[in-house]
């Protein structure tokens, strides 16, 4: 054993979750240095420590102090005192003012800056403020040590336990002691059985009112991560009171209570009682409005509109059928229109003669889809510029959380973290018609924000395809403005000519309309190819990707996507990422690579974003490396290329469509996975040159019919099916949907029928 006391010159590595700590400390007793390896809760360069352990030899980093135990110590001799405050352990504080102060004060000089730093101000070249200033950084290093190690004995992780101090300062000693259910709904990271956890230690009854209360809010919003913007009131009570261990009896003096508090909204109708988080009622009631508000009827007369349309189909050389007219008709007569139709159906083509025609107007028209891939096709298709919505609405770092409709923005409450939208009802978009693409993908939250963003008068045109997977985030809202009855829809129906030549698209109608597909047909664009086991569905998907069909659609293997429907098991994800990543990307002498959480991230994999993050920056660089744009944002399903992994600065490079170059820090690779394989609901919005489609048995929830349908759509010109043919019939045939919750649809109609009433 040995004990060592001395300042932390360097804080060489930290685990910010477990607190797992490597420093670099100056022995006082020899001025050495010295490794120290261990748990501290929390400690900072510049800091005293005197710290008892074992003495080990590293066979690579040499002798080091395993530490045992540990406490941090006020300097005592003067020339301590000195160099720790010269350190910058104390912000604004050089080698040279710690001289000047030490000398000034001599053995007095900690406890006069702790407890009355204004006399500081007696130092030539302090400022009274400054002084303050120093007198709050002493006295925050001491309260911040002392929250760390009180939030240890609760077993808060250190990262967490600095957000939590960072929340509520010296209050969250009552916040602990009281209701640490309130965690749950500040913090980022806390979910209610963290929280619960905490309660326990701190001795909380498990009938306490805030955890009833904090049980039941926590179940919804399980709910809204599931897509739900509400819960019937049975089953909420039936999952809340699982959760809570009780009685659903119990609960309904709670309910009243959150609706007391306006945390929750409760919607009796005629089949079920809804019960909503109050932020997700008002984004439905809001939107309803938003929609009512624009679908205003125009008067230009069909004669005109047919006379600018023929000039449009002459100019452009373009075949509009019946109904693609209609839509274009639509579109400039209504303030909102709905397109809708299947693959080859010729949304683009109309969507294309819309765009001309309103420019021929001397309209101004903006583009945009919910994701970057799907905003290239966009552009690619019409010949104009499209973005994603979020720049399109212009999102920016925000001094505050102003609520300005970007939840999901790692916040627990539906506000924003940092990051607003620019356009709003008070800074419009400047267009007189926008046309959004992909709209099966919009949420509740994305939608809310792109109606404050268009004036009324301004033209709305969304086109998605209804029969896609509903959007990953909370609510169904193509479906529902559909389904509700208010709004103008034009259902494409015909299969264009050119599309009918190809199987991918007569094979997904077929998929749709429940109908049986000739699996055995030999065709240029649908291939199946029998397998019976996992590792030899494993191998023909590895011979597809790597050698079959790279000529075959002209592209490069990393192009090609293997989709599937789980993320577990033996065609899940996680194991088709290992395997293909061995094949496509094997290690190498002069790959870097860094395993994190059980993955091993190597230069030269294909990795996906699988979280918004809104502020996370990126750069495009030119041929000489120099940065020529900047921006923020990395979103859910946004693939990449690692570029660069940098063991020295802890950082990882990813390279994304339109080469965005976005670093990351070891800690964030938990928004990173490999994307050689991905699950068929990260395909939305995208297109590949070819997809290979594992069919396999899995649960009966995930193999669904528009699972399937949503696949094959994904493919632009091949799509290979690999394993057991009844699969797929079983698939085409399982038309059930997982039930989503959402109310748009009755808002839509409420605001409709109160004006007809």
């Amino acid at each position: 054993m040995a004990t060592i006391t001395g300042i932390i010159e360097r804080i060489k590595f930290r685990n910010e979750e477990n607190g797992y700590t490597v420093l670099a400390v100056t022995d006082n007793a020899d001025g050495d240095e010295v490794v120290m390896v261990g748990t501290f809760a929390y400690v900072s360069e510049g800091d005293m420590i005197e710290a008892s352990g074992r003495l080990t030899e590293h066979p690579v980093y040499g002798e080091q102090l395993q530490v045992e135990q540990y406490e941090m110590k006020a300097p005592e001799d003067l020339k301590t005192v000195e160099r720790y405050l010269g350190s910058g352990a104390i912000k604004g504080v050089g080698a040279a003012l710690a001289s000047r102060i030490v000398r000034h004060f001599k053995a007095d000089t900690l406890r006069i800056m702790e407890e009355e730093p204004e006399r500081l101000s007696e130092i030539k070249g302090i400022s009274e403020r400054m002084a303050m200033a120093i007198g709050e950084q002493m006295e925050e290093k001491r309260e911040m040590r002392q929250a760390m190690m009180f939030l240890q004995e609760y077993g808060v992780s250190v990262n967490l336990a600095v957000k939590i101090y960072q929340k509520y300062g010296p209050s969250l000693y009552g916040v602990i002691r009281e209701n640490p259910y309130r965690l749950a709904d500040d913090i980022q990271g806390v979910g209610f059985k963290m929280a619960d956890e905490i309660a326990r230690r701190a001795g909380i009854l498990t009938d306490s009112q805030y955890r009833m209360k904090a049980g039941i809010f926590y179940t919804l919003l399980q709910a809204a991560a599931n897509g739900h913007t509400y819960l019937p009131l049975e089953e909420l009570k039936e999952e809340a009171a699982q959760l809570l261990l009780t009685d659903t009896g119990d609960l309904e003096k709670y309910l009243m209570d959150l609706q007391l508090e306006k945390r929750l909204v409760v919607k009796k109708g005629p089949e079920e009682t809804a019960v909503y988080g109050a932020q997700y009622y008002y984004l439905e009631l809001n939107t309803a409005r938003m929609l009512h508000d624009l679908n205003i009827r125009g008067s230009i007369p069909q004669e005109e509109i047919r006379r600018r349309l023929e000039q449009v189909r002459q100019m452009e050389q373009l075949e509009l059928d019946d109904l693609q007219a209609q839509a274009v008709a639509e579109a400039v007569n209504s303030g909102l229109l709905i397109l809708t139709g299947g693959p080859g159906t010729g949304k683009t083509t109309a969507i294309t003669a819309m765009i001309r025609y309103f420019e021929l107007e001397e309209m101004k028209v903006l583009l945009a889809a919910p994701t970057g891939r799907a905003a290239k096709r966009m552009t690619e298709a019409t010949g104009r510029e499209a973005k994603t919505i979020h720049r399109l609405l212009e999102l920016v770092p925000s001094g505050s959380t102003d609520g300005s409709g970007l939840p999901g923005m790692e916040s627990k409450d539906g506000r924003t973290l940092g990051m607003h939208f620019e356009r709003n009802e008070e800074n419009p978009l400047d267009a007189d018609v926008v046309i959004i693409d992909e709209m099966s993908m919009v949420d509740i939250h994305l939608m809310h924000a792109l109606l404050r963003a268009v004036s009324v008068g301004t033209r709305l045109v969304l086109v998605g395809d209804v029969d896609q997977l509903p959007s990953v985030g909370p609510g169904n809202v193509l479906r529902d403005l559909i389904h509700s009855g208010c709004f103008n829809v034009v259902k494409l129906t015909r299969i264009f000519r050119q599309a009918a030549q190809s199987d991918i698209i007569v094979n997904a109608h077929r998929i749709n309309d429940g109908q049986p597909v000739n699996l055995g047909k030999r065709s240029r664009d649908f291939l199946f190819i029998r397998r019976e086991n996992p590792d030899q569905i494993i191998s023909a998907m590895l011979t597809l990707v790597q050698k079959k069909l790279p000529d075959y659609v002209q592209a490069d293997p990393f192009e090609i996507q293997v989709m599937t429907p789980m993320r577990k098991g033996a065609l899940g994800v996680e194991r088709l990422n290992q395997i293909f990543q061995n094949y496509l990307n094997p290690p190498g002498p002069d790959k870097a690579q860094k395993e994190y959480g059980g993955v091993i991230y190597r230069v030269g994999d294909k990795v996906m974003q699988i979280k918004n993050n809104y502020q996370m920056e990126w750069e495009i660089c030119n041929d000489y490396n120099i940065p020529v744009e900047q921006g923020s944002g990395v979103f859910n399903g946004d693939m990449g290329v690692i570029q660069e992994i940098n063991e020295y600065a802890e950082t990882l490079t990813v390279e994304f469509d339109e080469g965005r170059r976005v670093e990351y820090s070891f800690k964030q690779l938990e928004e990173l996975e490999l994307a050689y394989a991905i699950t068929i609901h990260k395909s939305q919005g995208s297109e590949y040159p070819a997809a290979v489609i594992p069919m396999y048995p899995g649960p009966r929830m995930l193999m669904t019919r528009n699972l399937l349908y949503t696949a094959v759509t994904r493919a632009r010109s091949c799509v290979c099916l690999v394993g057991h043919p009844e699969v797929f019939s079983a698939m085409a045939a399982n038309c059930s949907q997982q039930k989503r919750y959402s109310g748009l649809k009755e808002r839509i109609m409420e605001i409709y029928e109160g004006e007809n009433s």
